[in-house]
């Protein structure tokens, strides 16, 4: 019985945000007790590999930052493949609304951060943080509202944070990147014929691909690029289908196998490894410095009005269409959910303010505007919902 209901709850669609939740709270706990010493050990603790003269030696929180988290990135980009190919951006009438939401979703939550931050050019580096959307908690929250959820909700909403995804995977490389090393980046440029030549050969077997990722990922991670990239990279040279047996998709196959060590393992000790906020000594200059607001900010007020906003105007241009089944509550319910930014919002706060021995921890912004963002928008989609369900109901009565 007890593995059946264990089965049953990772079968949830909710599981993978349920889970990532507990470890971020766990690791608020731990940081804020006795316990804290031997988290900080856990997070610092050195670890090494070497190959005779050649080494990679960082501490834990980087191996999980810059290594297991390029997998996270590998899984994002083969979704991204099959959605352009044979999903819902396949059809560029279908992607105009949820691309340029997504744009106003970025753009939008940057102009309010920097408002907040306007006098202080060295905070300026945070401009997008709140940019991204967390998938896995939105997706999360939106199953929490049962089958009242009309399917076209959920592709806006999960094709708004594949946008966002590919903006923050452009974001990372243009403006978080740090000294370029020419020579690491001829190596791992040297990568990408020989996965053309995989791809065209239609090699299907995964080994041949890691093993040359593998020397990409460490070409990369010692160019100055972040290293996760190159699980982007990587991913876009995955054959979508076997060209001797099309019923066959290694990218599916990969998406499939890939997607519960993600969301169950990679991503839980991501968000315990990097929301250990310790509370110890804050005071309302720590908690109410003008980074964490703004960034909270930008995710609740900032994601709504950009989604709104470009929402309104491409309906106002009859650029596109509103979905059907959906209406303006359900969009307003949905750019709220967009301001649920939790893990690529700490992975970039990482990148913004990494090493910066300051006043403010950003990290308590990330998690105020995703807490209020999640709230807002489930209240406002479950009483949107129901208003649909008994306008259904009254209509039916009538006939």
């Amino acid at each position: 019985m007890a593995i059946k209901r264990i089965k049953a709850f990772f079968e949830f669609e909710a599981a993978g945000g349920i889970v990532l939740a507990l470890a971020a709270i766990a690791a608020m706990i731990i940081a804020n007790s006795p316990l804290s010493v031997w988290y900080e050990a856990f997070i610092h603790a050195p670890v090494s590999i070497r190959i005779g003269e050649f080494g990679i030696a960082k501490d834990a929180s980087h191996w999980i930052n810059d290594g297991l988290m390029a997998i996270f990135f590998f899984l994002v980009g083969l979704e991204l493949k099959r959605e352009v190919l044979i999903g819902e951006l396949s059809n560029i009438k279908q992607i105009i609304l949820p691309a340029g939401a997504a744009l106003g979703g970025m753009i939008m939550p940057a102009i309010v951060y920097l408002l907040f931050n306007y006098n202080e050019p060295d905070f300026w580096k945070g401009w997008a943080i709140p940019a991204a959307t967390d998938i896995a908690f939105a997706l999360g929250i939106l199953s929490l509202l049962g089958n009242r959820v009309p399917n076209s909700l959920k592709v806006f909403l999960v094709s708004i944070a594949i946008f966002d995804d590919i903006g923050a995977i452009l974001i990372i490389a243009l403006f978080y990147t740090n000294d370029l090393s020419l020579g690491s980046l001829a190596v791992a440029g040297l990568c990408l014929p020989f996965l053309y030549l995989l791809n065209r050969r239609n090699v299907t077997s995964i080994t041949p691909y890691l093993l040359i990722g593998v020397i990409m990922w460490i070409a990369v991670l010692k160019s100055g690029i972040h290293a996760t990239l190159a699980g982007v990279v990587l991913a876009l040279f995955i054959p979508m289908f076997d060209r001797t047996d099309p019923e066959h998709s290694p990218v599916e196959e990969l998406e499939h196998d890939l997607h519960n060590t993600v969301a169950f393992g990679i991503l839980p000790l991501f968000a315990f490894a990097n929301s250990g906020i310790s509370l110890k000594g804050a005071g309302f200059a720590e908690l109410f410095h003008s980074v964490p607001l703004g960034i909270a900010a930008g995710l609740f007020i900032g994601k709504q009005l950009g989604v709104m906003i470009m929402c309104w105007l491409i309906f106002k241009l009859g650029i596109s269409t509103m979905p059907r089944g959906m209406n303006f509550k359900q969009i307003y319910g949905a750019s709220l959910l967009c301001g649920v930014g939790f893990t690529m919002s700490l992975f970039i706060g990482g990148l913004a303010f990494a090493g910066d021995t300051t006043l403010f921890d950003e990290r308590l912004g990330i998690i105020m505007g995703s807490i209020v963002s999640g709230i807002a928008g489930y209240m406002m989609l479950k009483a949107t919902l129901k208003e649909d369900i008994n306008s259904t109901s009254v209509d039916l009565t009538r006939h």
